[in-house]
């Protein structure tokens, strides 16, 4: 028995971070709906389950349609580590993603590899403390500063932080290979002029742009044009 414990090979980083992360998103998950439970005991009021299947109906396949797409899209850039911690602290598309990508960039480091995972676990762990710090500090001010943020002179800025911020680091992408990124963004682009509702069902696009330059990509490798 002895032998057989000494000869058990330990696991892998990706072994361990997979082991860790189940575990942690069944705890984290029991004190999310732990929430709501508690506050329907604590006020002894229930919703009915008619009540509840008419709210949940017109939102559960969007958001399993987008879980879907977000686990398939996301995964390859963030890796085993960065992607439990992002779906657990949420935020992927606006934060997450774009603070791990610009991580990986600045550090030189591959997606895919193990030390791509490192790295983008860190920038999304340093980004969750940050962000709460900031959640903290935004509340104790708010007060304040809320005639501030009410200013409609400021509106159109706070409605286009989030186009800014992938803007920004499309750039920085787009730039290492023009003749991939620049076609997709432009047919991303003209379609959702196009089709303004298409803006709806963005992240359900998201693949189709995915693998249409992926498929760009691997045509003018052929041709050696990249």
């Amino acid at each position: 028995m002895e032998n057989k414990v000494m000869n058990k090979a330990p696991l892998s980083y990706t072994d361990t971070v997979h082991r860790k992360g189940r575990i942690w998103f069944i705890v984290v998950y029991f004190f999310i709906y732990l929430f709501p439970i508690g506050v329907s005991i604590f006020f002894d009021a229930w919703p009915t389950w008619e009540m509840f299947f008419n709210a949940a109906i017109g939102v559960v396949p969007t958001y399993w349609a987008v879980s879907v797409v977000e686990t398939f899209s996301y995964l390859p850039m963030l890796g085993a580590g960065g992607s439990y911690l992002g779906f657990v602290t949420g935020n992927m598309a606006n934060l997450k993603v774009p603070v791990a990508l610009n991580a990986l960039d600045s550090a030189g480091v591959k997606q895919g590899t193990e030390e791509g995972d490192v790295i983008a676990t860190i920038a999304i762990a340093i980004s969750s403390i940050v962000t709460v710090l900031i959640i903290i500090l935004f509340v104790v001010l708010t007060a304040p500063l809320t005639p501030i943020f009410e200013n409609p002179v400021l509106q159109p800025a706070f409605e286009n932080v989030v186009p800014a911020l992938f803007g920004g680091l499309m750039i920085v992408f787009i730039a290492k290979c023009p003749k991939v990124g620049v076609p997709v963004v432009f047919l991303g682009a003209l379609l959702f002029i196009l089709i303004p509702s298409l803006s709806g069902i963005f992240p359900l696009l998201l693949p189709i742009f995915a693998v249409l330059a992926i498929v760009l990509a691997r045509i003018l490798y052929k041709k050696g044009k990249v």
